[in-house]
């Protein structure tokens, strides 16, 4: 026997990929600023070299996860880059993550680890190319 849904179940079940894409697209405008400001482009500052490296992988990875297009594959990239530079770069200041300034990077690291396991919704890219 099956047991009844309730309404709000079906309206947030109904809602849910719609969700998923606009949270992939709210990341993206958010994270695509710490790229952005690494590469001089919202100050006018001249980038240090290995930041244009690492910016482009941000910036190409990030907005695949907008599109949903390899979304596991870059998110789980963008997930590692984020714990790197938490654990290396700013727990070199101390293990505080608001000190440090290692909040932004612990929290992307678990929204890009989410992404991975959630993948990117049915609204995607993915969802097309592998026919699901």
């Amino acid at each position: 026997m099956a047991v009844p849904v309730r309404a709000s179940e079906a309206i947030l079940g109904s809602a849910r990929p719609w969700v998923l894409l606009a949270f992939r697209i709210v990341v993206t405008v958010l994270f695509l600023l710490h790229p952005a400001s690494a590469l001089g482009l919202l100050d006018g500052s001249a980038p240090a070299a290995p930041m244009i490296a690492i910016s482009a992988v941000e910036i190409v990875c990030v907005l695949l996860v907008a599109v949903g297009l390899y979304t596991r594959v870059a998110a789980f990239l963008l997930s590692g880059m984020m714990a790197f530079a938490f654990f290396v770069i700013h727990t070199s200041a101390g293990w505080n993550w608001i000190d440090n300034g290692g909040e932004p990077a612990a929290l992307y690291c678990w929204v890009f680890l989410l992404l991975v396991v959630l993948g990117p919704g049915p609204l995607s890219l993915d969802r097309r190319r592998l026919g699901d």
